[in-house]
């Protein structure tokens, strides 16, 4: 028997296989895991870039943005600094995207398949949102990791501070995604 929650599950947490790509996205954050998971990635030859993305964040005043954040971690995890893209400008998750593909192209990369790092709660909002701003046909993988609060798939119906986050991903989506849906259309 499926409950109401299921389906919130369904629509709000994506976690892909992961295939050998042409880059891998890090979606901005204060959080470790994110660049750590990026590393792992990378150094498994999964794909020859990393790019973060991110501006500053008040919960990381000693960095000038996510992205330096970011790039410290992969450094010390042997990714190479040569193979670190910079975007230090986005403020949310459409510009994460829309600045990341604007990095790519100014760098001359093709890119027909990528890998998506970020936050399990944050992942299906993450992949529709890079869907729309990146050209149609670029095939993505993404790759979850823990928040602070361990939001899961399995577990965010249980607690009062992870419903309320999940169900704000909810509320986000429908935000972010009504007047594209409306474009579509059009």
């Amino acid at each position: 028997m499926s409950y109401p929650f299921d389906y919130i599950s369904e629509l709000v947490f994506v976690e892909t296989e992961i295939k050998t790509a042409d880059i891998i996205l890090v979606l901005g954050g204060s959080q470790p895991q994110l660049m750590e998971r990026a590393a792992e990635l990378y150094n498994e030859g999964l794909a020859p870039y990393v790019l973060p993305s991110g501006h500053f964040n008040s919960k990381i005043p000693e960095y000038s943005s996510e992205w330096e954040f970011l790039k410290s971690i992969g450094l010390k995890l042997d990714v190479p600094e040569e193979k670190i893209l910079k975007e230090d400008q986005a403020r949310n998750t459409f510009e994460n995207a829309e600045f990341s593909w604007k990095v790519i192209k100014e760098n001359n990369l093709s890119v027909k398949k990528a890998i998506l790092v970020c936050k399990a709660f944050h992942s299906r909002r993450a992949l529709l949102t890079y869907q729309s701003v990146f050209p149609k046909g670029i095939e993505f993988f993404v790759a979850c990791v823990p928040d602070r609060k361990e939001i899961t798939k399995d577990n965010w119906f249980l607690d009062e501070d992870k419903i309320k986050i999940v169900m704000g991903e909810v509320v986000k989506i429908g935000r972010y995604f009504e007047s594209y849906i409306k474009k579509l259309q059009g």
